[in-house]
């Protein structure tokens, strides 16, 4: 019988501590550079819970706690009640329906009175601990279409419900677990086909759907006519090229312009299309032609709005050239000229104030921290713990990318954070958690845990 080891240490990925630790302090410090103003008396703000930094400097504190606990915590306690945690969690996001709060539009938090709290956000944490316990199982075959369906509804379950709530950033979030399937046996051709979905969709955002469908056909032509002596042989290679023109016409000609007009509302669609610059062609063509100039004016002006962050935002990060104004030296920073700045936005602080370079070293560190997970995921003798540590790399993954393209202008404004550094309890305790299980898993990699 294993004992239980009293020493919390053993085990422990020290680096994967370090690299936690150390970006939390960068971003606290960010956070200190958006919000003190000269004159400000930095330990009556800091015990005062007044100031963000403040509130995420106890935060902190709070996130040591629940680590040290994570640590003595038996690690077949996270695979015997992850099925349980995830009710609790889809529970938790259908709560907010009912007693949520409004806040920028979406009805996702609930208010707790020290702070707010995003059940989607925290669900991150239950769906990759649910995945992990259903891939691990003995009698699941992921061979199986209808594994692969469960599979899918485990992890998109909650992206659905956090639709419904006007939350369509973090709802993205969850396509993060198709790299965990796919490192467990997901076939190929649906992260092939998920591409081709996201290449078309950046397509018709630059093509109207009937210029595009001009061009699939003749592409398509011009593929039967050189393959002309193959398909003769074979007609397999005929249904494929068919199959794909029917694919592309189908997504172009009739989802796009759904998801535009049903699913996206109209701020969200205006500002994806203003990203690469054309008119939303999705709009209602007989209220545009009813407008007044008065109507045109606000319109214009609620676009500049839109795009009123993105824009500063480039301009903060390449005003720090490279090596930055220093820290507290930001003009742009001090000067609140970029809104949310100690929350989406909160990589500008970096490139304002250590310039290229310090954008540079936080990049390398979070690709540090992503390879630091890999290689713990691939040491795992148990498949609970390797799917977990997958889930863990591609949601950090999704969470990074996303929010360095959308300060720098490549992506629209979703409401991504970035991880350990952007304020906010929910978050910042979403991705303890989540990285604290896997250290404690990894701990004890020994053990076999289904």
């Amino acid at each position: 019988m294993q004992q239980r080891n009293p020493n919390i240490s053993k085990g422990v990925d020290w680096v994967m501590v370090w690299l936690y630790a150390i970006i939390i302090v960068i971003g606290l410090v960010c956070i200190f550079s958006v919000e003190y103003k000269t004159g400000d008396s930095v330990v009556q703000t800091l015990i005062g819970f007044k100031k963000n930094y403040s509130k995420q400097l106890y935060f902190f504190g709070a996130c040591i706690i629940i680590a040290t606990f994570i640590l003595l915590t038996d690690s077949k306690f996270f695979t015997a009640t992850a099925n349980l945690s995830y009710l609790f969690g889809i529970l938790l996001v259908l709560a907010t329906f009912v007693v949520g709060k409004e806040i920028k539009g979406s009805k996702s938090w609930i208010p707790l009175g020290f702070m707010n709290l995003q059940p989607v956000e925290l669900c991150k944490i239950f769906t990759a601990l649910a995945l992990s316990k259903y891939l691990s199982m003995q009698e699941t075959d992921f061979r199986k279409p209808t594994s692969q369906l469960i599979a899918a509804a485990i992890a998109f379950t909650p992206a659905v419900l956090s639709i419904f709530q006007s939350e369509t950033g973090l709802a993205l979030v969850y396509f993060s677990f198709l790299i965990p399937m796919y490192r467990e046996g997901l076939p190929p051709g649906y992260l092939i086909t998920g591409v081709a979905m996201a290449v078309l969709l950046v397509v018709s955002l630059l093509f109207t759907s009937k210029t595009l469908l001009i061009g699939f056909t003749i592409l398509a032509a011009i593929l039967i006519y050189f393959n002309r002596r193959q398909i003769k042989r074979n007609s397999r290679l005929l249904y494929i090229i068919a199959g794909a023109w029917l694919f592309c016409s189908l997504f172009v000609g009739v989802a796009v312009p759904f998801a535009f007009k049903h699913v996206f509302k109209k701020y969200q669609a205006d500002r994806i299309f203003s990203m690469v610059g054309v008119d939303n062609p999705f709009a209602d063509a007989t209220t545009a032609n009813m407008i007044t100039p008065e109507e045109e004016k606000q319109k214009q002006k609620k676009n500049d709005q839109q795009n009123y962050n993105v824009k500063q935002s480039k301009i903060a990060i390449g005003s720090g050239g490279f090596a930055g104004k220093g820290f507290l030296k930001g003009t742009q920073t001090q000067g609140d000229f970029v809104p949310q700045q100690h929350t989406d936005f909160i990589f500008t602080s970096v490139g304002e104030n250590f310039g290229f370079w310090g954008c540079v070293i936080l990049l390398l560190l979070y690709l540090a921290m992503l390879f630091r997970i890999v290689r713990m995921a691939e040491r795992q003798r148990s498949t609970f713990s390797r799917v977990y540590a997958y889930s863990v790399a591609a949601i950090i993954f999704f969470h990074v990318s996303v929010n360095v393209c959308v300060t720098i202008g490549l992506a629209p404004v979703i409401g991504i954070t970035l991880p350990l550094m952007s304020y906010g309890g929910s978050s910042l305790i979403t991705f303890t958690i989540l990285i604290f299980i896997l250290i404690k898993l990894d701990a004890d990699r020994q053990m076999v845990l289904r």
